[in-house]
């Protein structure tokens, strides 16, 4: 069964310290779902094309289903809640190859 991955790119963050709250949300409902994240805050971008060398954080899962359950989760949902405002984020979720 293929995985599943989230991937959320953040071209703006005014005031980074601003997510803390998100993040101490999330990081609690992405493990309970089984999410493993494999890059985040301080990975290097080498970003071309339309690409921008901006946070990058890629999460993965052992299925999509569980992916999109993840997302879907009471406990995301809170931290969903908690974004601040002030920042944009491109997020999608994707299925492996095979």
């Amino acid at each position: 069964m293929p995985k599943g991955y989230w991937v959320s790119v953040y071209p703006t963050i005014e005031d980074p310290e601003s997510l803390d709250v998100y993040n101490g949300l999330a990081r609690p409902a992405v493990a309970a779902a089984g999410g493993r994240v494999l890059a985040s805050r301080g990975s290097r971008v080498d970003a071309h094309e339309a690409g921008i060398a901006e946070r990058v954080v890629l999460i993965e899962f052992d299925s999509f289903e569980q992916a999109v359950a993840a997302r879907a989760s009471a406990a995301y949902q809170e931290a969903l809640a908690a974004l601040p405002d002030g920042f944009q984020r491109d997020f999608r979720i994707i299925e492996g190859v095979g």
